[in-house]
């Protein structure tokens, strides 16, 4: 059975997406999935970047296009009445609900997902997030000082395994992002000769090229 790492933020449609074809796109093979919270924003500080909701043309792009891939794989999603959001208070959440040593279940993770990304609401309501709390009944205080540790080290060690945005997908010691990814991910389980040949290490290396200033 293969491992895998599932790396999202709720603030990201495409970690919905991907979060709900998985299981499909992976129809037939034997695996387990450690889903793995983290801050998007620490990545884009990071490697000193903007999210694509932070420049206006790509946001429109990409929400069309995300509404677009929902249809075309039958995927119910509402874009939240603000975006972005802040996520953190819906990570830390999925945090508090694992037992100490473990990941997020896949129904914790469903469920904050599903409240950002179904029914168009407020994602930050208090209310709502009162309510998703008591649904979850977290094993500690979300506001916890373990629960805020085990968000920050995840995404520490995410960046560190070069992680640069969500959803990523680890497989085997690769890394596959995005949602338009699960094909390739798919590909890498089943064992793909494509995944032996020299395509992988030779198309990743750095090569020289010009660089903004």
């Amino acid at each position: 059975m293969k491992q895998i790492d599932f790396w999202f933020d709720p603030i990201s449609p495409y970690a919905w997406l991907a979060f709900a074809r998985l299981p499909e796109a992976l129809t037939g093979l034997s695996y387990n999935v450690s889903y793995r919270p983290v801050l998007f924003g620490a990545l884009l500080k990071h490697y000193e970047h903007k999210g694509p909701a932070e420049i206006e043309p790509k946001r429109a792009w990409t929400f069309r296009q995300v509404h677009w891939l929902a249809h075309g794989a039958g995927i119910a999603i509402d874009t939240p009445v603000r975006h972005p959001f802040n996520p953190i208070a819906l990570s830390r959440l999925a945090w508090a609900c694992a037992p100490a040593g473990t990941t997020p279940s896949r129904y914790v993770c469903e469920q904050v997902l599903r409240h950002a990304w179904i029914g168009g609401a407020d994602a930050e309501a208090p209310d709502r997030v009162a309510a998703l709390r008591e649904q979850l009944a977290p094993r500690i205080d979300p506001a916890s000082d373990e629960a805020k540790q085990r968000l920050r080290d995840a995404t520490d060690a995410a960046i560190a395994r070069g992680l640069f945005g969500v959803p990523t997908i680890g497989v085997d010691g690769k890394l596959f992002w995005g949602f338009d990814a699960l094909e390739m991910v798919a590909g890498c389980l089943r064992g793909d000769a494509w995944f032996e040949a020299p395509h992988w290490n030779r198309e990743g290396a750095p090569r020289p090229g010009l660089k903004r200033v």
